[in-house]
């Protein structure tokens, strides 16, 4: 492209930009945006990776392989659960700093984007199906009802990933969307089809799910190893296969890294050989490196330590990515959200900060007392007066939030 037409580019996309501004400094948007997404990637990453654990299960004869698959579907389909309520995070942030890239692709493809909603509702819906055959067999080993779904849900959670992908790939191309839009110079009003993807960029953040998985077993393995009835021949199995995973894995996810670094758009200039572009590679392997190092033998100190470096590893990889699209945005299209108009709302930011740390802090903290505890528990876990009143503390907590909500919106409204 030369100069003329990066110049147009550049005034359509800070055209389309919303004139209303941002609540607050643009920089909180993207730091808050990036560390969601991690977070939002890890569950996803985490879901996959059972998911394929459970089939695999399902499917293999092996005693351990069925308890195992049957363990790791109570672990996918929460994942999925998380996956989508963290999801709406970063999804917003992407909306509130790319507004002009986020809207147009989805217009774009506007079709692909109601389907998504769908296509996962029926991979959710899928998932239960199975875990409502299957949840309740005492016995673990025995050969599982209704795989197919399984099959299903798990190929379906890969079409919505796709769908994300090609919709945020699409967003480092406003050169193309004119072209997309003017169809054979007919104007296209269907939002019928996905313009851009990249089966490298991909595959990578799918296969990440080996290395995650692998480090979900390991914490697997600690966990129940405490427990009075714990099988620990096959819990080493299970840690054992979970060290493997994140190996091999991470070395598979480095390659398609890699792979990625050497297909980006010619509008990445030379990301692929700058500080970050390195960066998200060579996290991909530290994490192998780190499994060597500290999960030899029975890693009984350690083990736990698992999952938060899959979190950091997923985090380093989240800030190379953003920083690759705003390398794009800015350095080739000269559109910098560091520009955006600020009309600062400090009621909304500090609300959002709270929310996030208390309202969020005080539910979790419950959910997770109540989740250590039962799978920790032989028989019926039954609370302490102690975890009750976290409980209790959590539900006002959030009732003193919906009251302050309501009064402080009709108050503004009253105004």
């Amino acid at each position: 492209m030369d100069a003329s037409q990066v110049s147009q580019v550049t005034e359509m996309m800070y055209a389309l930009r919303n004139p209303a501004g941002v609540p607050t400094y643009p920089i909180i948007f993207i730091g808050l945006g990036v560390l969601t997404f991690a977070l939002h990637i890890l569950f996803v990453q985490l879901m996959l990776g059972t998911s394929a654990i459970t089939l695999y299960g399902a499917f293999n004869s092996n005693p351990y392989w069925r308890r195992l698959g049957a363990a790791m579907l109570e672990i996918s389909k929460v994942s999925v659960s998380v996956a989508i309520v963290i999801g709406v995070a970063p999804l917003l942030f992407v909306q509130v700093i790319y507004d002009p890239h986020w809207y147009t692709s989805n217009v774009l493809s506007a079709k692909w984007v109601i389907a998504f909603i769908f296509i996962l509702i029926l991979a959710y819906w899928a998932m239960y199906f199975y875990y409502f055959q299957n949840g309740k067999n005492a016995d673990k080993t025995v050969t599982p009802k209704s795989r197919w779904s399984m099959i299903v849900s798990l190929a379906l959670m890969l079409v919505v990933g796709f769908i994300m992908h090609s919709l945020t790939t699409q967003i480092l191309h406003p050169e193309l969307w004119k072209e997309w839009y003017m169809q054979d110079g007919v104007l296209d009003y269907s939002g019928s089809q996905l313009h851009a993807y990249n089966p490298w960029r991909f595959a990578f953040f799918i296969s990440m799910a080996i290395p995650v998985a692998g480090g979900m077993l390991v914490t697997y393995r600690r966990f129940k190893s405490v427990r009075e009835d714990a099988d620990h021949d096959y819990l080493n199995w299970a840690a054992d296969l979970g060290k493997k995973w994140i190996k091999v894995g991470s070395v598979i996810s480095a390659a398609l890294y890699v792979g990625w670094m050497m297909n980006l758009p010619e509008t990445a200039g030379d990301f692929a050989t700058s500080f970050w572009g390195y960066a998200g590679g060579i996290a991909v392997i530290f994490y192998a490196l780190w499994a060597m190092i500290r999960l030899k033998g029975e890693a009984r100190f350690c083990s736990y330590m698992a999952l938060p470096m899959a979190l950091v590893i997923g985090l380093i990889v989240a800030i190379s990515r953003e920083m690759l699209r705003y390398g794009i945005l800015n350095d080739f299209f000269h559109y910098d959200f560091m520009d955006y108009k600020v009309v600062m709302d400090w009621y909304s930011t500090g609300l959002f900060f709270l929310t996030f740390a208390i309202v969020g802090g005080s539910v979790l903290a419950y959910f997770l007392t109540i989740a250590w505890k039962t799978g920790q528990t032989v028989g019926v876990y039954t609370p302490s007066a102690a975890v009750d009143k976290m409980g209790t503390v959590a539900i006002w907590i959030m009732v003193l939030w919906m009251i302050q909500f309501f009064v402080i919106g009709f108050w503004i409204w009253a105004k």
